[in-house]
């Protein structure tokens, strides 16, 4: 069996590179996806699910190099995990993480207005290269 998750949404703080003991680069970031529509009596709802992204080998070190705080990204993944627990209030909650395949850049420019790169398992890309979907 085989799943696909695509996200887009906003990072939540900058990108956390690190490395495993064996010399592996992985980043985390906290991704918020927002949902947002009008409801039967016409008032506009908006819902934010925040998930967890890791990122591994070298898109990780392009992911730390290239993207901030506030960016768009869009993020495919085949593995997301669900861990359930209590809030404060004790409510139920879920904590999700993605491990990501590949991270599209959605922003056109980066920070000193040059174009942001593509990070994926096969390497870097850039714009042009984007246009064309794989499916």
């Amino acid at each position: 069996m085989y799943q696909k998750y695509v996200i887009i949404g906003n990072l939540g703080a900058d990108p956390e590179l690190r490395y495993t003991p064996g010399g592996q680069a992985y980043t985390q970031f906290s991704l918020a996806a927002n949902r947002e529509w009008t409801n039967d009596t016409g008032e506009e709802q908006k819902e934010t699910t925040w998930f967890r992204v890791v990122v591994w080998g070298k898109q990780a070190e392009t992911c730390h190099e290239y993207l901030s705080k506030g960016r768009r990204v869009l993020v495919e993944g085949e593995r997301l995990r669900v861990s359930p627990y209590l809030k404060r209030d004790g409510q139920p909650a879920a904590s999700l993480e993605l491990t990501a395949r590949t991270v599209r850049f959605m922003d056109s420019k980066g920070p000193n207005g040059s174009p942001l790169p593509e990070a994926t398992g096969e390497g870097i890309t850039t714009g042009s290269e984007q246009d064309e979907f794989p499916f």
